[in-house]
């Protein structure tokens, strides 16, 4: 599976931004998709993943009610919309796959893609 993120850039704080992530390969093979960030000096957090179906996502308390994650099978894209950012949102955002989303909530990630830079500005 390869994972091609995109969609960064600088945002104001209270902006939006979309992220896309282009999964190819077997991507059956890793049904459940992600997201996770990484702040300068930091570790790599956990933001939110998405099933197959769409029908359970589960979501960082840091990014609950801001960020919806969201996929599109046919186009083997997955989203992350990101409203209100905030300052402390600044991370590279890195997407991943892997077997299930308790799985990716737990950190346990089989595929990563390439980063994107988000930064918002206070």
């Amino acid at each position: 599976v390869q994972l091609q993120a995109s969609g960064g850039g600088l945002v104001q704080a209270g902006g939006s931004l979309r992220l896309s992530c282009a999964a190819s390969g077997r991507t059956f093979s890793r049904p459940a998709m992600g997201w996770f960030r990484q702040a300068p000096g930091k570790e790599r957090d956990f933001v939110a993943t998405i099933s197959w179906s769409g029908g359970a996502t589960l979501y960082a308390d840091s990014v609950k009610g801001r960020f919806t994650i969201s996929r599109d099978n046919a186009k083997n894209t997955m989203y992350l919309q990101m409203n209100s950012l905030k300052y402390e949102d600044t991370a590279v955002y890195y997407c991943a796959a892997g077997d299930n989303t308790e799985r990716l909530l737990r950190g346990i990630v089989d595929y990563w893609g390439q980063g994107t830079q988000v930064t918002v500005s206070s």
